[in-house]
C-alpha cells in the first residue's frame, strides 16, 4: 500500500441529487453495495441500522406523501415548495433510506449506535463511487419528522440518518473547499 492508494478518498465527491439519473445499480449490484456497506464498526454487534430502498414508482409515491405531510405542517406552503417536495426523490434512480435502530437496553451508548448507522451511510457513498456511480447523502426536514418515520414503518426506537441518492452522474461532481489540516488537526502533548 502506498500514499497513492488514498487517491480514492481524495477523489470523493458528492454529486448533487438533481444531477443523478439512469442507470442506477441493478439488483445484484445494489445487493452487493449494501452488503459491503454494512461492514462497519459495531460495538456489541447490535446491528443498529436498517436500510429501506426507494426506487421506481415508490419514489414518486413517497414524494407525494411528503408533500402532503409538509402541507399539513404548513398550510401556507407555496405551490413551488410543494412541487419541490413531490419531486425531491425522483432524480436518482435509487434512494437508500438509512436509519439507526437504537437498542435502549444495551450498554452501548445511543451515540455509538448512531455512529455505526452513519458509517453505513458513508460506506454507501464510497461504495457507489467505487462502482462508478454518483451519490449524495441528504437529510432535510423529512429525516427528522416522526410522520415520515412512521410512513417508512419505523418504530419509536428508530430514526433516519439520511437519504442516500444513487445514480449515474450527469456531470462531474464539483470540488469544494476542504478543511485545512492545520486548522483542524492538533497533537495533544501532556
Amino acid at each position: 500500500m502506498s500514499l497513492s492508494d488514498l487517491a480514492f478518498l481524495e477523489a470523493r465527491r458528492s454529486v448533487p441529487s438533481r444531477q443523478l439519473g439512469e442507470p442506477g445499480p441493478d439488483d445484484a449490484t445494489l445487493h452487493r453495495l449494501i452488503e459491503a456497506a454494512m461492514r462497519v464498526p459495531d460495538h456489541g454487534k447490535l446491528e443498529p441500522f436498517r436500510i429501506r430502498i426507494l426506487r421506481g414508482d415508490a419514489r414518486r409515491a413517497f414524494g407525494r406523501t411528503l408533500a402532503r405531510i409538509a402541507l399539513e405542517a404548513d398550510p401556507d406552503l407555496s405551490e413551488a415548495r410543494r412541487e419541490k417536495e413531490r419531486n425531491r426523490y425522483e432524480h436518482a434512480p435509487v434512494v437508500l433510506v438509512v436509519s439507526a435502530k437504537i437498542d435502549g437496553d444495551s450498554k452501548v451508548p445511543a451515540l455509538e449506535q448512531d455512529l455505526t448507522a452513519g458509517c453505513v451511510a458513508y460506506n454507501l457513498l464510497l461504495g457507489a463511487q467505487a462502482l462508478g456511480f454518483g451519490a449524495q447523502w441528504l437529510t432535510g426536514w423529512a429525516a427528522y419528522d416522526r410522520d415520515v418515520a412512521r410512513l417508512l414503518g419505523m418504530k419509536k426506537s428508530e430514526h433516519i440518518i439520511g437519504f442516500i441518492h444513487v445514480g449515474t452522474a450527469a456531470m462531474d461532481a464539483p470540488e469544494r473547499e476542504r478543511p485545512s489540516y492545520d486548522r483542524i488537526v492538533s497533537e495533544w502533548v501532556p
